[in-house]
């Protein structure tokens, strides 16, 4: 008896989903490799570092009156020469009161080196690439550091960042580590907290291990002055602008490399409908940096920009297409006659895929103290038929929003991140 359209369509399904998961158990294990290396790696930031280049943290702010006052606070406070760093808050066309807490803020730290931008309709808001471009051009600075609003790094974040670039000229920029603050409000929160030490252990450690190379996240990085100049700022039409440079870095011939004792903590979504905005802008930026770099792939020499280009390509076309497949496939084995007619055999290799999603999430999880335990393990394995369906649905809205821009040549419109 020969196989039926739903069984090749069943294979095409299964195989795809092992080809991301195998990918990523070799990040996994990369990932622990990495973290095994640098922990026997003991650094006295106090005492081994001994320069200090000047370094200009840019944090574009747009209504972010909730956040703001503890964020500024937090940046004032760091561990490093007062005289050597500069704070610059790229107030983006606010209308909330955003920019009286700053003018309040720059009143009561009248010593420190705080600066604020103020832009309007006409200059700002226009999304954070436009703000992190302003804020550049205004910097005076060897070195930028961008942080969002909603951060509080921890106090030795920055010169653990400066340490690691200034200590190898490979590094065109240096990524940090970013947690949860508030990974105790809800299920949500714990699925997302659960998410990002997965991603970054896996994804960020798992690919410098391997490959020296990693994706600059949104916050908590330092970049050379040199290179931005090169580069010429930041593309505005990326509103995943943080991937985007990325590769634009890589192409260079420099490297992004990955210190994870620069810790940050940030305030992640606390509402389902606020993530789904959030991720749908997440997921059309990155369709964007992936449509604008593999149209010229042939001509692509770079290993790292040809290896994130199909890791990207995997996870948001093979793996987003073989999900799609297997629920309807599964769904129509409930509800009609149409039956995949392949041995039980198959269907233990889908357990299996089930059980090695699990074991590669509760690895990294064992790599940041306090969440290897039991209840997070049970989370794990909630997150696969619920969270991660839920990330199809905003791929497939991401897509969908990003080919309508391009269809009716709308101009990308950039959400921010309500915060709580």
């Amino acid at each position: 008896m020969g196989l039926s359209l739903v069984d090749y369509l069943f294979l095409y399904s299964l195989l795809s989903t092992w080809l991301l998961l195998l990918m990523n158990i070799f990040l996994t294990f990369s990932g622990y490799r990495f973290y095994t290396i640098s922990s026997s790696k003991k650094i006295d930031i106090l005492k081994e570092m001994t320069e200090f280049p000047s370094v200009s943290i840019l944090i574009p702010a747009h209504n972010e009156e909730k956040v703001i006052g503890k964020t500024v606070k937090a940046m004032l406070s760091l561990n490093y020469p007062e005289d050597k760093f500069e704070v610059i808050v790229i107030n983006d066309n606010s209308s909330d009161d955003t920019g009286k807490i700053l003018e309040e803020l720059k009143k009561t730290y009248s010593n420190k080196n705080l600066r604020i931008i103020t832009t309007d309709k006409i200059t700002g808001g226009k999304g954070k690439s436009n703000a992190l471009n302003i804020g550049y051009q205004n910097s005076k600075s060897d070195y930028i550091v961008v942080y969002d609003a909603d951060n509080t790094p921890e106090k030795l974040a920055l010169r653990y960042l400066v340490y690691a670039i200034t200590n190898s000229k490979d590094l065109g920029a240096v990524i940090g580590k970013f947690r949860t603050r508030n990974k105790y409000k809800n299920i949500l929160t714990r699925f997302i907290n659960i998410e990002t030490l997965s991603f970054q252990w896996m994804a960020q450690a798992g690919r410098w291990q391997l490959f020296r190379l990693c994706t600059i996240p949104g916050t908590n990085f330092i970049i050379r002055r040199s290179v931005i100049e090169a580069l010429g700022g930041w593309d505005i039409h990326a509103i995943a602008e943080d991937t985007e440079i990325s590769f634009r870095i890589y192409k260079m011939g420099y490297r992004i490399g990955f210190m994870p004792l620069a810790v940050t903590w940030e305030q992640e979504p606390e509402k389902l409908r606020v993530w789904f905005k959030q991720r749908t802008r997440w997921a059309k930026g990155n369709v964007y940096v992936l449509l604008k770099y593999l149209k010229n792939i042939y001509r692509e020499k770079t290993k790292s920009v040809l290896f994130d280009l199909y890791y990207f390509f995997s996870v948001y076309f093979l793996f987003l297409s073989s999900v799609i497949l297997s629920d309807i496939i599964f769904i129509l084995g409930l509800f009609t006659d149409i039956k995949i007619s392949l041995s039980s055999n198959f269907f233990v290799i889908w357990i299996l895929a089930y059980i090695l999603f699990i074991l590669e999430v509760s690895i990294a999880l064992t790599l940041e103290k306090g969440e290897s335990n039991y209840k997070n393990i049970i989370l794990v394995a909630l997150m696969y038929f619920s969270y991660c369906q839920l990330w199809m649905i905003v791929a497939i809205k991401g897509m969908i929003l990003y080919f309508k821009d391009v269809l009716f040549k709308q101009e990308t419109k950039w959400y921010k991140t309500e915060r709580f």
